[in-house]
């Protein structure tokens, strides 16, 4: 039978490789994106030239009434819903003293609300069948202090904390809650980082190399699988050693 998983943030980066890796292994997938249109339909067009179905959803996840529209929608188009991988996030450095507020507002709506917003509307469209899967990517900067990164580390240390209990709450309900946290990726955000500040990430990893966005999104789609049915409540740390 077929599976169908929503990927938030599935434009580009850990989101689109997520996307591609769960359509690689049978899944229909829903392109969840909020602003780029193009990026988007060359992740759709992707997924179904591998014989997936794919549709693109435009929708802000820090804005709750978007999100419960966009579920109602994959659910009416795939007619269910098997897997939620919350990804779509924003970075936005800035040491304690030069943190604007916006910024700030910005970062806790999407970063946190956001993953709320979703997991709440997965969760009630999984419990008719209960059954479901629920990955929260969070960041290695939850578990390790990175200057400048005081706003982002305390929104994913609240993804490592509201994973563990939505997985307690959901587990009588047959769905599992985890979380990935991801060190350095290769990704655009790692295309825009000064050579120098690059060389100086690279030195901290004890395996002397970045990620690939593929690396992260098999470890998802791996913790869909069914070889993972009794974990839940988990955050995995994929950091190539770095927070060791």
């Amino acid at each position: 039978m077929k599976k169908v998983a929503l990927i938030t943030g599935a434009s580009r980066g850990i989101g689109r490789a997520c996307a591609v890796a769960l359509a690689k292994r049978g899944y229909d997938i829903a392109v969840n994106y909020n602003s780029n249109d193009a990026k988007a339909k060359e992740v759709v067009d992707e997924i179904t030239s591998l014989g997936r179905k794919a549709v693109a959803y435009k929708a802000d996840t820090a804005d709750l009434n978007a999100v419960k529209q966009m579920f109602r929608d994959v659910v009416k188009e795939f007619g269910k819903l098997d897997v939620l991988v919350n990804n779509a996030g924003v970075v936005d450095d800035a040491y304690l003293l030069m943190i604007r507020e916006d910024s700030l507002t910005r970062s806790l709506d999407i970063n946190i609300k956001g993953y709320f917003h979703c997991a709440q509307q997965a969760a009630l469209k999984m419990l008719s069948k209960r059954s479901g899967k629920i990955i929260n990517i969070s960041s290695v900067s939850s578990v390790l202090a990175v200057e400048g990164q005081a706003v982002y580390s305390a929104t994913k240390g609240a993804v490592n904390s509201m994973t563990a209990v939505m997985a307690k709450e959901l587990a009588p309900k047959g769905i599992t809650v985890n979380a990935v946290a991801p060190g350095f990726i290769a990704t655009e955000m790692m295309d825009a980082i000064p050579e120098e500040l690059k060389a100086k990430y690279l030195e901290q990893v004890p395996m002397h190399r970045f990620a690939d966005p593929e690396e992260v999104a098999n470890t998802v789609a791996t913790l869909c699988s069914g070889d993972f049915s009794y974990l839940t409540g988990q955050t995995i740390v994929l950091d190539g050693g770095l927070s060791l």
